[in-house]
């Protein structure tokens, strides 16, 4: 077992956003976590990068404790974050801001040579700067970013959004090579049907708690519908 978030708990001031969660991933996974908008998806990714405060519950890799470790400090030990958003350096190049994710490098497995081969239009525009890209291009920077830290555990927030279909089709595509070099994969993803097809193993939120937890390609659309809006229950 690479993850396991056990129980925890978050907050945003008064607002409870997650109760009891608990999840785990293995060495070379692919997890997808879904779930409507608010069920507390991207807080839980947050949770496990570090920030977002967790009360109660604990949080492992590879068996050390992440509970109360800054996001930086969190990101040298293996984890890394795709935010929502992208959230690139606007006033950087395409390369410059590649760069960046490498200031906690730990290991050489993720080079800028390497990087560029698995993204090479970064490589065509890499002295452009990251705001005249499309928004597809832009993903591909933030996950290229996220990757030149040496990553064992890639946590990508709502790849799909505002992208068109053969867009993120490509985007899994490459994606799906990450996890053939042996990096675990949390994927938050609104399209349930390309959650279903990329991952081992899916987890459904609702309203701040794990409503299914399954193996992808035994559930069902129904298994899916009764999480997203039924009781909770296990598949």
């Amino acid at each position: 077992m690479l993850l396991e978030v056990s129980h925890v708990n978050a907050f945003y001031g008064d607002f409870q956003a997650l109760f009891e969660v608990s999840l785990q991933a293995n060495t070379a996974e692919a997890l997808a976590i879904i779930g409507a908008n608010g069920a507390g998806k991207s807080t839980l990714l947050n949770a496990i990068a570090g920030n977002v405060a967790t009360k109660g519950g604990s949080i492992r890799f590879i068996g050390d404790s992440l509970s109360g470790l800054k996001p930086w400090n969190i990101v040298t030990r293996g984890v890394t974050l795709v935010p929502e958003g992208r959230r690139l350096f606007t006033s950087l190049t395409v390369q410059e801001n590649l760069q960046m994710g490498a200031y906690a490098r730990k290991g050489t497995d993720w080079t800028l040579p390497k990087v560029y081969e698995l993204f090479p239009r970064l490589k065509e525009r890499s002295n452009q700067a990251v705001t005249s890209l499309s928004g597809g291009e832009q993903q591909m920077v933030a996950i290229g970013r996220a990757l030149m830290s040496n990553p064992e555990l890639l946590m990508c927030d709502d790849l799909s959004l505002g992208l068109a279909p053969v867009v993120v089709q490509d985007i899994y595509a490459t994606l799906g090579k990450v996890r053939k070099s042996g990096v675990t994969l949390i994927v938050v993803e609104q399209n349930v049907q390309q959650a279903l097809s990329f991952a081992d193993r899916v987890y459904c939120l609702q309203e701040g708690r794990v409503t299914l937890e399954g193996v992808a390609r035994e559930l069902t659309l129904e298994d899916v519908s009764r999480a997203y809006f039924g009781r909770r229950g296990a598949a």
